[in-house]
């Protein structure tokens, strides 16, 4: 009997038509730890400018990092080799935004506006998780990220009434594969007390004593009174931690804040605005001279009613950005959706502003690439891991996805950008890895108990749906 890992794992009859991999030490098929891996003959779309886009290329990774990218490589002796016969090979996506916690009810929120989500799950809902059940969200989420290529996820982690679930937080993304930004946040005390509590300077010395580990830390705040906004960008500042505020969605912090945080200087590369819908262009302006980013969410921004997304302004005015998911309880959580999103959502634009004027366009603004590179290394800037991720470059991290070859969206990969961006899901996803540590192979996670990852995940769900009456949950599914 013919199965894909069958045809994935023998020879092919058609050039391109598998991945081949070989065998080592440990489970069966897979490298044992630390041993090197050659990725042979793969298309390689880099995000690297010096390399750009390379056919028949092989890479090779050595103790976690990219050694080399080049045609035959000389490797190692004993190097794993995993032939992809001209399979796209991409940057790992990078999330600079996305609630993991949220995804306990995935699905749920298919007909709702901001409105029902700031009512029913954020004013209501949010208040039933325990710790335990942050902690399951949060590592199902992680694991779900990495099936589906998203290498780095910046976790807007804001469901933190009590330490507990602080720490919570914390050991699911280090339980899980991937690497993480934890963005700490407690949405119940906008006074930011949380703050100061000593909570996070402990972490600081405990759990991210260490600037390059895996998972690294990040202030997640949203606006408060402006003394209160002082203090806690003061605490930042004072501790070198990165943050990232909500801003600009309709009937939140607008142009005001953004003065605010111009005069308080903290418009820098360690700031991100995510959304940033429902701006002035002085606002943009402001944003753009002081290098902060912003973190679009597409497919959020225009199915909630946050307001138009930023991109168009962005690629207007200079504005640094980079691609996010949001809310995963109604959105898709992959991020080839998300390229997708963004750029329908500029050309709509870039249509109607054409059309006003009588006109039919020839060219189109915003490209393929252009959202490739955001939601690759445009996301590393934004986090500051440029150094460390985002794209196929000796001495960088290897945190690589190979798309299967074999499947019908990818046959034939005209373009491999356009096949990538436009083409390509997360049932394309053959390999990912993260720091050199094969995480999917073959289709197949690695090192994870899906399983077990499931039945937390249906736990918490059970838990949390035996709190919500009927009548709530049913006015939920389809509000009025």
């Amino acid at each position: 009997m013919t199965t894909r890992r069958t045809v994935l794992s023998g020879a092919a009859a058609l050039a391109g038509a598998a991945l081949l991999g070989g065998r080592a030490g440990g489970a069966p098929g897979l490298p044992a730890p630390g041993r090197a891996i050659v990725i042979r003959q793969a298309t390689v779309v880099s995000m690297d400018p010096a390399i750009g886009v390379a056919a028949d290329t092989d890479v090779l990774v050595v103790d976690g990092t990219i050694a080399a990218v080049g045609k035959r490589l000389p490797t190692p002796t004993g190097a794993f080799e995993i032939q992809a016969q001209g399979a796209l090979l991409h940057p790992g996506f990078v999330d600079t935004h996305r609630h993991l916690w949220q995804g306990a009810f995935r699905g749920a929120a298919g007909n709702w506006t901001r409105a029902t989500w700031l009512s029913t799950l954020m004013n209501r809902w949010a208040k039933l998780f325990r710790p335990e059940d942050i902690y399951a969200t949060t590592y199902f989420g992680m694991i779900d990220a990495v099936n589906d290529g998203v290498t780095t996820v910046m976790n807007w982690a804001h469901n933190h009434p009590t330490p507990d679930h602080v720490e919570a937080s914390v050991d699911a993304l280090f339980a899980a594969p991937g690497r993480a930004r934890f963005g700490c946040g407690n949405f119940t005390d906008p006074s930011y007390q949380w703050l100061f509590d000593g909570q996070v300077d402990q972490l600081l010395a405990t759990r991210f004593a260490r600037r390059d580990q895996r998972v690294t830390l990040q202030l997640a705040i949203d606006f408060g009174a402006p003394d209160d906004m002082v203090r806690a960008l003061g605490f930042a500042n004072q501790r070198h931690l990165p943050v990232s505020l909500h801003c600009g969605a309709f009937g939140t912090p607008t142009d005001d804040q953004i003065r605010f945080l111009d005069d308080q200087k903290f418009l820098t590369p360690s700031c991100t605005l995510v959304h940033a819908d429902t701006l002035s262009d002085d606002s943009y302006r402001r944003i753009a001279a002081g290098g902060a980013y912003l973190s679009v969410s597409a497919e959020s921004e225009s199915g909630y009613g946050q307001g138009y997304p930023a991109v168009v302004k962005a690629v207007q005015l200079g504005v640094p950005w980079s691609l996010s998911i949001d809310n995963i309880s109604q959105l898709s959580g992959d991020m080839y959706t998300a390229m997708r999103a963004t750029l329908i959502a500029d050309h709509l634009e870039e249509h109607r502003e054409a059309h006003q004027q009588g006109q039919q366009l020839t060219g189109l603004r915003l490209r393929s690439s252009d959202v490739l590179a955001q939601a690759t290394i445009g996301g590393a800037r934004a986090l500051g891991l440029d150094a460390v991720t985002g794209s196929i470059t000796p001495g960088k991290a290897a945190d690589l996805v190979l798309l299967r070859p074999d499947t019908l969206a990818m046959t034939p990969a005209a373009d491999p950008i356009g096949s990538t961006v436009h083409q390509a899901g997360r049932g394309d996803v053959d390999t990912v890895l993260v720091g050199g540590q094969l995480c999917k192979f073959r289709g197949e996670l690695v090192g994870v108990d899906v399983g077990h990852a499931r039945q937390l995940m249906q736990q918490t769900f059970s838990y949390l749906r035996s709190r919500i009456t009927d009548a709530d949950w049913a006015q939920a599914i389809n509000p009025t």
